[in-house]
């Protein structure tokens, strides 16, 4: 055998491994764990909807009216803003929604963190609190359905991802089927995590210890991170609820794509730094099998294009919760594996991000 044909051996039995493994990963999800899950009733316990506003996002009063028109008997919307001169001020004041100064004494938290806190130190009456990032656009069932799972005591927090829905611009389409790797997280108990755009939990979750943790720790500069790991740490289960799904318009281009994408996945490193190893392991062989897909299938034997198996279901999946309206989505799945490596090579590297216009060191690991 020739050297060259060695070669080519070893690389057709690599990408045959890296398929055979991708197709197994696929036959585990096909059987997810069920969750054991109690009796639920009607439940609207007082709750207050919290909501960080920072600048006038896109369909920033439809967002808040939204909000504020919920079926739930007993809540109250409250916005916080960092000072007078915000440019959401005048939204909020036209819909009457109530709103306070951003003012806790958090150290080394971001913008959004010491909303949030400051909200919890303020109104402290309540047997609820939601979170509801000003970007999304809810239904009117939305605070009833993420409540609701908070009834059975063994669950801490409850949370919805969002519907990434494009507005205008090929960046958008990525965004949104960038984004479904999240609900793919979410459904799975064991890769669950809280997204804090849409959250809910007991008053009881946010105890003293916790409150300081979740103002005063090196995960600060993200509510996310903070949230899940006091829900983990006394091992409370964390419930998704997949339906109504929380919608945010999207305008997009590479550049404001590549700063989002990279900063969520630097802010998921910061909490989850393993997530880098497995994410490089799976995503570079899911490049590896398309790649040899195409030029095994030219170069050697047409067999070789079973190895697109494994990306047509993912792009099925894709379509499917993207509604099918978009034929780009095919081809945006076919991209994924290597937009998906570029931004955990480059978010392994970054020493601060930018978030709505203010600047946050990442503590190194």
């Amino acid at each position: 055998m020739s050297f060259p044909g060695f070669l080519l051996d070893l690389y057709a039995g690599i990408s045959v491994l890296a398929f055979a493994a991708l197709m197994a990963a696929d036959a585990i999800g096909l059987f997810p764990r069920k969750e054991a899950a109690g009796r639920r009733g009607p439940y609207s316990p007082k709750t207050l909807v919290i909501v960080p506003c920072r600048g006038a996002d896109h369909t920033l009063e439809q967002n808040l009216d939204s909000l504020r028109r919920q079926d739930y008997r007993n809540y109250r919307v409250i916005a916080v803003i960092d000072d007078s001169d915000d440019a959401a001020l005048n939204v909020i004041k036209r819909l009457r929604i109530g709103y306070v100064i951003s003012d806790s004494g958090c150290r080394n938290c971001s913008g959004k963190v010491r909303a949030i806190s400051t909200a919890l130190e303020r109104f402290r009456g309540y047997d609820a609190y939601a979170i509801a990032d000003s970007d999304i656009l809810v239904e009117r069932g939305w605070l009833a359905a993420l409540v609701a799972p908070l009834q059975d005591r063994r669950i801490g927090l409850s949370t919805m991802y969002p519907y990434f829905r494009p507005v205008r611009g090929f960046w958008s389409k990525v965004k949104m089927v960038w984004g479904f790797v999240g609900d793919s997280l979410l459904e799975r108990e064991s890769s669950r995590f809280g997204w804090g755009g849409s959250l809910a939990f007991r008053a009881d979750l946010m105890d003293s210890k916790a409150m300081d943790f979740f103002g005063n720790s090196r995960y600060s500069v993200s509510d996310d991170i903070c949230l899940t790991k006091i829900c983990k740490s006394k091992t409370l289960g964390i419930a998704y609820v997949p339906v109504p799904k929380p919608i945010v318009n999207c305008i997009e281009d590479f550049s404001s794509f590549s700063e989002w994408a990279n900063r969520q996945t630097a802010l998921t490193l910061l909490g989850y730094r393993r997530n880098l190893y497995v994410g490089l392991v799976y995503y570079t062989m899911e490049a590896l099998v398309i790649v040899s897909g195409v030029l095994l299938s030219i170069f050697v034997s047409p067999l070789f294009l079973v190895f697109f198996m494994h990306y047509m279901r993912g792009a099925i999946i894709n379509c499917r919760r993207a509604g099918a309206h978009y034929p780009e989505v095919a081809l945006i799945s076919f991209m994924l594996p290597f937009v998906y490596d570029i931004n955990l090579v480059t978010a392994s590297r970054m020493r601060h991000i930018t978030w709505r216009g203010r600047r946050y060191m990442l503590p190194s690991a």
